[in-house]
């Protein structure tokens, strides 16, 4: 004997396609950017008015080269102290971390996510072309699971 629904049809069941489940549909576009040749003390003055904990750093066409962090800049300023050195001597492109890790923009948004918990990152930078065109973060991806209320979660 079979199951019987008592729910009758469904009608108009959403596509994968009709909901946005792409890094690049919650990606911020809008990045503040540094360049190889700041300053530390410029990237540190940055973060706090901008009330961000890094970001990506770009040469002149655009392209990825690195990401600066809190924590970046916080080594910078310890071994500064411990070597006695004066911290607004040194640029950026020695503390910076080179080999970025990206996500295609087309990943899935709960992909991403788990990317995140696995690796540990509080962003990762989108590359189109070789040019920087956005950056998701973990916030992102919360906004993401907000905007959704798939039609399995809430109502």
């Amino acid at each position: 004997m079979g199951i019987k629904s008592f729910q009758g049809a469904r009608k108009n069941q959403p596509t994968s396609e009709d909901i946005p489940f792409k890094v690049s549909d919650f990606m911020t576009t809008k990045l503040i950017t540094f360049r190889p040749d700041q300053s530390v003390e410029e990237v540190i003055d940055s973060l706090i008015n901008n009330k961000i904990s890094g970001g990506p750093v770009v040469n002149d066409k655009n392209e990825l080269v690195g990401i600066i962090s809190e924590g970046d800049c916080i080594k910078h300023i310890s071994e500064s102290r411990y070597y006695n050195m004066p911290p607004e001597d040194d640029k950026i492109e020695s503390r910076m971390v080179k080999n970025v890790e990206t996500i295609d923009g087309n990943m899935n948004i709960f992909d991403a996510a788990n990317k995140f918990l696995n690796d540990k990152r509080r962003r990762f930078p989108i590359v189109e072309d070789g040019k920087l065109v956005g950056q998701i973060s973990q916030k992102d991806i919360l906004k993401a699971t907000i905007m959704m209320k798939s039609q399995n979660w809430k109502k």
